[in-house]
């Protein structure tokens, strides 16, 4: 690979966390002697270009001061990609992607769409993947149906009441990282989040509340050949809480310094049925890259609770036997060789010549007035 690109930053309420990420992806692939460049997707929408070696403090006000904005351009007649901007726009050479976009639209399919039209190559998964991996209904209900263990997962509504008794957990249908869960006692309350709640107004999900079970993950990566860590016991603040943003991020050294039990004091037979669920999440979700799966259990029962497509610190601490760098460098080495484009199998324009004119198309239709 020629050239990586590590992208971070973006419209979601993981920003902060994915400049860390990115910023330590950064380092590591530069220290193992990749050329790297740095892209930064402000909280305005902007791209910028940004010197390598930044800190977390300077972005504190927005883009860095050495940050230079970039011209996004599809269509164009020079061809589609970023572009610094002047009398003589320059394209930028990309190369491959490594994305650090955790959340909003850069994890849930809104950068996989951008990078798959600017036909370049990127980590994250394909659109469909990745959207599927962030919607918490969605992911739960393919699990369900395909007999893996899963807690009990609905929507939220006004209208519709869960199959089952509180208390409630409440989640946004498409966050992450447990920003805007709560528990509740009653329905009613649970109802009221809906409009209260500014994590939730885009959807929720509730499942029952199960203070006995405990978290665990595992990390997976699909190149070069699909490989399941050991298992993590992620520690929270006390029994019954909730492993929530601050357990997770608000520690001095990120997420590798977070409380936990690695490996986890768990059975054999625990670890093992684990891994093999991780495997399977991964072929019912088709996504691809360096994973984090998060279960739930309460030593002997295990459900499936999300994946993170682009998990936090990218998931490095899981793997204390192989270089960060080798761990980034398979990602980028798996992107390059997918297809960036969709490809078309059948003759296009058959479907146009065969309709014709469109008349015939609306005579049976109803008529205005």
């Amino acid at each position: 690979m020629s050239k990586a690109t590590v992208v971070f930053g973006g419209p979601s309420a993981e920003h902060d966390i994915s400049i860390l990420t990115g910023l330590q992806a950064e380092r590591v692939l530069s220290r193992a002697g990749l050329e790297v460049q740095c892209l930064y997707w402000a909280r305005s929408e902007d791209f910028h270009l940004v010197p390598n070696g930044t800190e977390a403090r300077d972005y504190l006000g927005g883009p860095p001061a050495s940050a230079k904005k970039l011209e996004l351009r599809i269509g164009a007649d020079k061809g589609d990609g970023f572009y610094l901007p002047g009398m003589r726009a320059k394209k930028l050479d990309v190369g491959t992607v490594l994305s650090t976009l955790h959340g909003g639209a850069g994890e849930s399919g809104g950068a996989q769409a951008l990078f798959a039209m600017l036909g370049v190559p990127a980590t994250g998964g394909t659109l469909a993947a990745a959207a599927l991996g962030m919607d918490k209904l969605a992911f739960g209900g393919v699990m369900a149906s395909a007999g893996v263990p899963t807690l009990d997962r609905q929507l939220l509504s006004a209208d519709h009441a869960p199959g089952f008794e509180g208390p409630y957990i409440i989640k946004p249908r498409f966050g992450g990282s447990s920003i805007g869960i709560e528990v509740v006692d009653d329905l009613e309350t649970a109802r009221a989040l809906l409009s209260t709640s500014p994590h939730l107004r885009e959807g929720a999900v509730v499942e029952p509340n199960r203070p006995d079970l405990f978290d665990l993950n595992v990390s997976v990566r699909t190149a070069p050949t699909l490989a399941v860590s050991d298992v993590e016991r992620p520690l929270r603040p006390s029994d019954g809480a909730i492993y929530d943003y601050s357990a997770k991020y608000l520690h001095t050294e990120g997420l590798a310094s977070a409380p936990r039990e690695f490996p986890a004091d768990i059975s054999d037979d625990l670890r093992g049925r684990i891994q093999e669920l991780a495997r399977r999440v991964v072929e019912l979700t088709g996504l691809t890259g360096v994973l984090r799966i998060d279960f739930l259990s309460d030593g002997t029962e295990v459900f499936v609770n999300e994946v993170n497509s682009i998990p936090g610190a990218l998931a490095l601490y899981l793997w204390p036997d192989t270089t960060p760098a080798e761990v980034l460098k398979s990602a980028l080495a798996e992107a390059e060789k997918l297809p960036p484009r969709a490809t078309w199998n059948y003759e296009e324009g058959v479907a146009l010549r065969a309709a014709g004119g469109i008349a015939s198309k609306l005579a049976g239709l109803p008529s205005e007035g």
